[in-house]
């Protein structure tokens, strides 16, 4: 029996635009008079907290540490497809728990999953969460590796016939926000090595039961909205030979002893992702490092000890029947990215 999808609303309704439907949650609390008047500048600009980095970095973890750090925080999702609702693993967004409390704005929200969301949409969608968020008195974080989008929101003057990072010096430098910008990034010989890592974790919590759900054999090839996430069109062609309907064991991982064909696609599915994952990587640092040529003050948190001490402790688990703490690499994370973050954030509201 053939999966069935539900229908979605077009990004083109009266109820979808530009984006306004991703401001229904959560709603932004109100706060009492005593909030801090921290989000205006000598210049009568909106002060906000940008996190870049790469797909992996730790973005996700900084900005909930900082937002908890500075209590009137509040955070805006800047990737574009954890914008979209469904398939929360395969697209590695935050979940509920490590939220820890903090409101997220456009995150999840969106349930037209078959259209793109262009940057002039994402532009005046991130534009009204921000002007909302401060008229509570509260801080935004926007927070993501998706740079087009941030670009889109962040310069004074926006062309959406261009895309800046193809031309030559097409980046602007003005800005019609008052920015903090914190780049957490990682070297990449470290980096790619634990991208690897986390898509066999992603893969043993549950990704391919989540795609195996998700895949529809009528839009196999079709590369619009959530179905351009990393990990949609490379286990593709592996349920169009296994169909997730005809086998349970389809939308599970291989084990010892299945069907070695079986087993050799999947591999293969595996590997693509692994790959484009690293691309994808590659890709935003090559965007980070134009912005900051083009004069974005970036502040460069350099978490590389961070996650080598992580993938020790995860090599150590795998190797011992006592499971090692994760005290060394929290503590490393705590000084070199967290502590140099909160300082740097603390001088700008100052």
């Amino acid at each position: 029996m053939k999966p069935t999808f539900s229908s979605f609303h077009s990004l083109h309704s009266p109820l979808f635009h530009p984006l306004l439907s991703l401001h229904r949650r959560p709603r932004c609390p109100r706060m009492d008079s005593s909030s801090p008047p921290h989000h205006h500048s000598n210049q009568n600009k909106t002060k906000i907290i940008v996190t870049m980095g790469a797909t992996g970095c730790g973005k996700s973890r900084l900005s909930v540490d900082l937002a908890t750090h500075f209590p009137h925080s509040q955070i805006i999702n800047s990737d574009k497809m954890q914008l979209y609702n469904g398939l929360d693993i395969t697209t590695n967004k935050i979940p509920l728990h490590e939220r820890k409390g903090v409101p997220h704005f456009l995150l999840g929200d969106l349930d037209t999953i078959d259209a793109d969301v262009l940057p002039s949409q994402f532009r005046s969608a991130a534009g009204l969460t921000i002007a909302n968020i401060v008229s509570r008195g509260n801080l935004p974080l926007l927070v993501g590796g998706s740079n087009s989008f941030i670009h889109a929101v962040l310069v004074e003057t926006f062309d959406p016939q261009v895309d800046v990072f193809t031309g030559p010096d097409s980046v602007s430098h003005l800005l019609r926000y008052d920015c903090c910008f914190l780049w957490v990034d990682v070297a990449w010989s470290v980096l790619s090595d634990y991208l690897c890592e986390r898509v066999d974790e992603m893969l043993e919590s549950g990704m391919l039961e989540e795609l195996a759900q998700f895949y529809d054999p009528t839009k196999v090839g079709v590369r619009v909205g959530l179905r351009k996430a990393i990990g949609v069109s490379e286990f593709d062609e592996y349920f169009r030979k296994y169909p997730p309907w005809e086998s349970e064991a389809n939308g599970r991982i291989p084990k010892e002893g299945c069907d070695q064909a079986r087993k050799e696609a999947y591999v293969e599915a595996v590997r693509q992702i692994k790959d484009n994952t690293c691309i994808l990587a590659k890709r935003q640092i090559g965007k980070i490092m134009r912005l900051r040529k083009a004069g974005w003050d970036l502040k460069r948190l350099d978490a590389t000890a961070t996650f080598r001490a992580m993938m020790m402790k995860k090599k150590k688990n795998k190797s011992s029947s006592a499971a090692s703490s994760d005290l060394e690499w929290r503590d490393i994370w705590e000084r070199e990215v967290m502590e140099p973050s909160v300082k740097a954030v603390r001088r700008f509201l100052q």
